[in-house]
């Protein structure tokens, strides 16, 4: 089975009787245990309790007229993965991508994957992702890279690459991704797929994390068309005030998506941390900026005014500091140490930097990332929305950005090293990942809302996807733009089946 067709096709489909969620289940299922070998995109699949779910599925469909059928929830049936960060639904595995937590199972299950359950999806495993999510390429140790099904030899980015990888397949017509500096936006661009990271507060987290980093990471999803991401987004939101970021939940209809006016642009090809920008992330851009154009959009170069350099030190600041509360967390609960065997190194790294940051130096970090958010919230009181590539290149090839037997000693004997010394050598690990893909992390650190969108691919046929950051609150303009592009035929989401 492979998904041509988007989430809401699929539902529809399963109402009017053109599928029963059971079939449609094994077949699913047999797909992924066919291909999964080549891609490595799955790290579990819930056979047995899935198919009861979707039995129950079909007795419930049997049972209900057509017009009955016609208020169920919008993806009733419809199959998804969920991806191994946080994500958790009680009973079944998670790992978050690492020999830590080999053998956890989830005692409860979060809020935004109840809220996907209440949505009608039927969850039939976990995707692959980097240990933790601190990477935006997914090589997790524990299970092995994943492959992109554009060209196998490379990554599909990430974190949320295992997700990127089974909807570019067709296995799922939609995943669950997060975002916490890029991880939806950076593979749905590699892969050219529709990638939106919400404002920040916009969907559900917790119990057990209710901050997430701080408000940098967020949960959302994959997907393939507007209609889908809009569905999904108004579907899941959270809609109470009672949790750290508050926002008004959003009212969409579809007719909301006709953009009715020409939009004021700015665009930039500036590497925000100051690396030479590639020659084809800047023709990208030069494509975007023309298709706009010829839509009757006014475009302007003008470079986002944010210290891009003190910013993402303040974000590796921040994320140590979380890091090593997350993990010190985890070995509580595991009731022991928390030793080098079990850790990579660039996770080992941050986890151990946490304990050295002071009370000071972290509240000047924040301090940064709000200074950031009110420059970015500033700039665009002049601009409808920002553009820039989402990523520097196309996905890479597998081992790019695999470390060196020197740097790996030195991340795990970080411990030696004082609080400067040791922030630096994380900038230093990092510092080839950045250049690669320097633009999405400024979003999660002011808070606002961003989109990937598959506008461009190379003579070779792979992607590189262009963003569009906007204020607060501003899905709506991102997505009534998508929807544009997309009417006009210039954002076309399509499957590439392995087999």
């Amino acid at each position: 089975m492979i998904f041509f067709d988007d989430a809401t096709a699929t539902a529809a489909k399963i109402r009017k009787g053109e599928y029963t969620v059971s079939a449609l289940t094994n077949e699913v299922i047999a797909t992924i245990r066919a291909e999964n070998k080549i891609l490595n995109a799955v790290m579990d699949l819930q056979q047995p309790p899935t198919l009861q779910v979707a039995e129950r599925a079909d007795k419930i469909l049997a049972r209900l007229s057509a017009q009955a059928r016609a208020d169920l929830p919008p993806f009733f049936g419809v199959p998804i993965l969920l991806k191994d960060l946080g994500d958790a639904q009680k009973g079944m595995p998670l790992t978050n991508g690492s020999r830590l937590m080999r053998s956890h199972v989830a005692a409860e299950t979060d809020r935004y994957v109840q809220a996907l359950l209440q949505a009608g999806f039927l969850i039939i495993g976990r995707t692959n992702a980097p240990e933790f999510g601190v990477k935006t390429i997914s090589d997790a140790e524990v299970y092995g890279p994943v492959s992109s099904p554009l060209d196998l030899a490379r990554n599909p980015g990430g974190s949320s690459g295992g997700a990127a990888a089974a909807v570019k397949a067709g296995w799922v017509p939609v995943a669950s991704a997060s975002d916490g500096g890029g991880s939806i936006r950076v593979p749905a661009g590699l892969n050219g797929l529709i990638g939106l990271k919400p404002t920040r507060g916009r969907t559900p987290a917790g119990p057990g994390n209710y901050r997430r980093w701080q408000g940098a990471a967020i949960s959302f999803a994959l997907t393939k068309t507007v209609r889908d991401t809009m569905t999904l987004l108004t579907t899941v939101q959270e809609r109470s005030l009672s949790y750290p970021f508050p926002l008004p939940p959003l009212a969409m209809a579809p007719d909301q998506l006709v953009n009715r006016r020409p939009l004021k642009i700015a665009w930039s090809a500036e590497n925000p941390v100051g690396e030479e920008t590639s020659a084809e992330a800047k023709a990208a851009l030069a494509q975007a900026v023309s298709i706009l154009s010829d839509l009757g959009h006014h475009l302007e170069e003008k470079t986002l005014p944010t210290d891009g350099i003190a910013a993402l030190k303040a974000y590796y600041l921040v994320n140590a500091v979380e890091m090593a509360a997350n993990i010190d967390s985890i070995g509580q609960m595991l009731g022991r140490p928390v030793t080098k065997k079990d850790l990579e190194a660039t996770t080992w790294a941050w986890y151990r930097a946490g304990f050295k940051v002071s009370g000071l130096d972290y509240t000047r970090a924040l301090q940064v990332w709000d200074h950031c958010s009110i420059t970015i919230e500033s700039f665009l009181d002049d601009y409808d929305l920002y553009l820039t590539p989402t990523t520097n290149e196309p996905a890479p090839v597998q081992d790019r950005f695999a470390l060196s037997p020197a740097m790996t000693d030195k991340l795990y004997a970080i411990d030696d090293l004082p609080f400067a010394d040791q922030q630096a050598l994380i900038w230093e690990a990092f510092a080839d990942l950045l250049a690669y893909a320097p633009f999405t992390q400024q979003a999660n650190i002011g808070g606002q809302p961003a989109i990937s969108l598959p506008l461009y691919e190379n003579e070779a046929g792979l992607p590189l996807g262009l963003q569009f950051m906007g204020k607060k609150g501003a899905e709506p303009l991102l997505l009534a733009l998508a929807h544009q592009l997309e009417a006009a035929g210039a954002l076309t989401v399509t499957v590439t089946p392995l087999l």
